[in-house]
C-alpha cells in the first residue's frame, strides 16, 4: 500500500498534511505534521496540485479557504469537529447584533461560514498575540470559551465568549490530574488551553500541541502528565522512549480525528473524491481573518 501511496502521491502531485491528533500511521506518511497554525502555514504555502488532509472538516476547508486554486481532498467526510458545530454564521451574526461594536476573534476550530463573519482567526498557539493586537475594549470570542477564558486571565482583557467546547479536552478533568500528580509527584503537568479552566489551573505550562511537543524537546525533565489528546503522549513516548509520558485520562480520544485511515488516503487519492470546496463568495470572506492571523503569527 506504501509504493501505491508514493505513485499516487507523484502522479497527483499531492502533500499530506496530518495534524498531531492523527493516527501514528498516518504521521508516519505525512510530509508535513502540526497544529492548526503550522498546517494552515503549509496549505498556504504548498505547490502541490493535491492536498490531502489527514484531520478534521474545518481543517480542509480552511486549506481550501487558503488554496482556491487546489483540490483539497478529506479521507472521510465524516470526521468533523462538535466544537465548530456548536456555532453557526446565523448564530454569529445574531450574537454580533446583541454586542454591537464588538470585535470577533474566532478560533480556527470553526466552519468556513461562520469565519467569514469574524475580523481575526486565531489558534491555540497564538490565541494570546491575536487577543492582545485587537485595539477595542468590546471582544467577542467563539467558540471555545476555555480557550478565550484562558486568554482574558492572562492578558486581563474582558471577553464576551461564546459558550462552545471541546468534549475530548473537557473529559480531562482535575481529579484527574490530581491523581496523577499524587501517582508522578516529579513530573511536569503540560495542558491545553482547550480544558476546562480548573484543570489550566493545575498546570505547569500551558501549551499547543506543538508547543507541548517543542517543551519536552527542549527540556531537561524526565517526566510528563500530558493535558490533550492522547496521540501527542504517544508520539512523544516513540519519539522520546528515555522520557516517561502519563495521559490524564485514558478517555481524551477524539473519535472524529481517529476515523480517517492509511486505506481512505490512497482511496481518496486513487478516485480524487471527498473534495472539500469552500464557496467562492464564502471564501473570499473568510481568507481575510485567517490572513490576518498569519501575519501576525
Amino acid at each position: 500500500m506504501l509504493n501505491k501511496l508514493a505513485e499516487l502521491k507523484k502522479s497527483r502531485n499531492a502533500v499530506i498534511l496530518v495534524h498531531n491528533y492523527q493516527r501514528k500511521e498516518l504521521q508516519d506518511i505525512a510530509d508535513f505534521t502540526g497544529d492548526s497554525l503550522e498546517l494552515s502555514r503549509k496549505a498556504a504555502n504548498t505547490n502541490a496540485d493535491v492536498i490531502v488532509f489527514c484531520g478534521v472538516h474545518f481543517m480542509a476547508e480552511t486549506a481550501s479557504v487558503l488554496c482556491p486554486d487546489k483540490k483539497v481532498l478529506l479521507p472521510d467526510l465524516q470526521s468533523g469537529c462538535p466544537m465548530a458545530d456548536m456555532i453557526t454564521a446565523e448564530q454569529l451574526i445574531n450574537f454580533k447584533k446583541e454586542n454591537p461594536g464588538a470585535t470577533v476573534v474566532t478560533y480556527i476550530n470553526s466552519s468556513a461560514a461562520v469565519k467569514a463573519e469574524t475580523d481575526i482567526c486565531c489558534t491555540s498557539s497564538n490565541a494570546l498575540n491575536v487577543v492582545k493586537s485587537v485595539q477595542n475594549d468590546k471582544i467577542i470570542f467563539c467558540p471555545d470559551r476555555n480557550l478565550g477564558s484562558y486568554a482574558q486571565k492572562v492578558l486581563n482583557k474582558k471577553l464576551i465568549l461564546w459558550n462552545g467546547f471541546c468534549p475530548t479536552h473537557m473529559k480531562m478533568l482535575p481529579e484527574y490530574v490530581i491523581e496523577q500528580k499524587k501517582k508522578h509527584p516529579d513530573a511536569r503537568f503540560l495542558v491545553h488551553p482547550e480544558c476546562c479552566p480548573e484543570t489550566v489551573a493545575l498546570a505547569d505550562e500551558v501549551l499547543s500541541t506543538t508547543g507541548i511537543l517543542n517543551y519536552v524537546a527542549k527540556s531537561s525533565h524526565g517526566e510528563f502528565i500530558i493535558g490533550t489528546e492522547n496521540e501527542i503522549t504517544f508520539k512523544l513516548q516513540r519519539t522520546y522512549p528515555d522520557k516517561k509520558f502519563y495521559p490524564v485520562t485514558d478517555l481524551a480520544v477524539c473519535p472524529n480525528m481517529k476515523k480517517n485511515t492509511l486505506e481512505k488516503v490512497v482511496n481518496v487519492l486513487e478516485n480524487m473524491t471527498n473534495e472539500v470546496k469552500v464557496p467562492a463568495e464564502i471564501a473570499e470572506r473568510a481568507r481575510l481573518p485567517i490572513e490576518r492571523m498569519l501575519k501576525i503569527s
